[in-house]
């Protein structure tokens, strides 16, 4: 078998406003990690906001992080993968802290670290050019390349016969708007439900709801062909919140006395207070983001304890990749949640297209397929 040394990928580096297409050199795999040709990518939004500067990353940097493809090595620590197994790649947890043993991987004290460095958590990079070390651990995979350095603990193991083409995003948008219904607010069948939002983590939220049973199911989302495509997904109502007089109330009226449950994608404080608004008692909302390090909400509290409502925060869903993912996967086969409806492909040199479409809501879901 020829030994594989050298890969593609789109690097970003300072000052420069669109990737570079480069040859790098990778040096030796450790023992704890997975070589995997990559097969396709997903693009997110917190590449984008990661390419942009939210995060103080290192430069040069590979980004992506919602990468799915075929085992191509393994080092000599790895059980549980082997070369030709079709994978998906998902969040890095450190496997040793309080969090991860008690089984919540997606709080691992070491989750920025883990994740946001672009390095593997001791400092170091698997890749080089020309000599020079190329950060190449984002989110413990930097998929936006042709070959990853990955963990043995952030690489899913995937029935054979899933197309891995589709797959990468249910390692952080999907299984984040996904989970955050099945892990977190887990409804009864019946329950009535609300998106705010309508990305690709707003409909994933949809996609699960339709599984679970919810009724019903309201999208808020101001794009109008993002609200028709809610309906296709399985939505009873939506709403254009662009203004409405009372986004509240409406919600109300739609869910007979209140909502159940509440998804926020948006991280807009005033959007959150409208699914606060249209609680029923015991409603329970998930907050999946924030549009800055400073938004905040004011909640009224004798309400908030009247109604008894619950906030929750979640990250990546509350999931566990390894269970949530072939679940996820399983729903796919069996046609109850069309991932491929929200999907448009690239080519890997076009990288550039998809980051911009996806910043300008050209699009829901950008998906990088990488050269055979």
């Amino acid at each position: 078998m020829t030994e594989i040394t050298a890969l593609r990928a789109a690097v970003f580096r300072d000052g420069e406003d669109r990737a570079q297409m480069q040859d790098l050199a990778i040096g030796e795999i450790r023992p704890e990690e997975v070589l995997v040709r990559v097969v396709a990518t997903g693009v997110c939004h917190t590449d984008l906001t990661c390419w942009h500067g939210f995060m103080a990353l290192p430069r040069p940097i590979i980004l992506g992080h919602e990468g799915a493809g075929v085992v191509a090595r393994v080092g000599s620590a790895v059980r549980d993968l082997a070369p030709g197994d079709s994978v998906v790649m998902s969040f890095l947890n450190c496997g040793a802290c309080g969090r991860c043993e008690a089984g919540e991987p997606a709080y691992c004290e070491h989750f920025f670290p883990a994740n946001l460095s672009g390095r593997r958590m001791d400092g170091s990079t698997a890749l080089s050019c020309e000599g020079v070390d190329v950060a190449a651990h984002f989110f413990g995979q930097s998929s936006f390349a042709t070959y990853s350095v990955a963990h043995m603990r952030n690489v899913v193991k995937v029935r054979e016969d899933a197309p891995l083409a589709l797959l990468g995003p249910l390692g952080c948008g999907v299984q984040t708007g996904a989970g955050s219904v099945m892990n977190v607010l887990r409804p009864k069948p019946g329950d009535s439900l609300a998106v705010f939002g309508a990305g690709g983590v707003g409909l994933s939220a949809v996609m699960a709801a339709v599984v679970e049973g919810c009724a019903p199911i309201i999208v808020v989302e101001p794009n109008a062909a993002r609200r028709a495509l809610a309906l296709e997904l399985g939505a009873h109502a939506v709403l254009d919140p662009v203004g409405h007089p009372d986004v509240s109330a409406a919600l109300k009226e739609l869910s007979k006395g209140g909502l159940n449950h509440a998804v926020d994608t948006c991280g807009i404080p005033a959007v959150v207070m409208q699914a606060v608004g249209a609680m029923a008692r015991h409603g329970q909302i998930v907050l999946l983001t924030g549009t800055s390090m400073e938004a905040a909400i004011t909640l009224p509290l004798l309400m908030v304890v009247t109604l008894g409502l619950r906030l929750y925060g979640v990250n990546e869903g509350d999931s566990v990749p390894r269970e949530f993912i072939p679940k996820l996967v399983d729903l796919i086969m069996a046609g109850r949640f069309p991932l491929e409806k929200l999907v448009n492909y690239y080519d890997f040199e076009n990288i550039d297209q998809a980051l911009a479409d996806q910043e300008h809501g050209n699009v829901i879901k950008p998906i990088l397929r990488m050269p055979t």
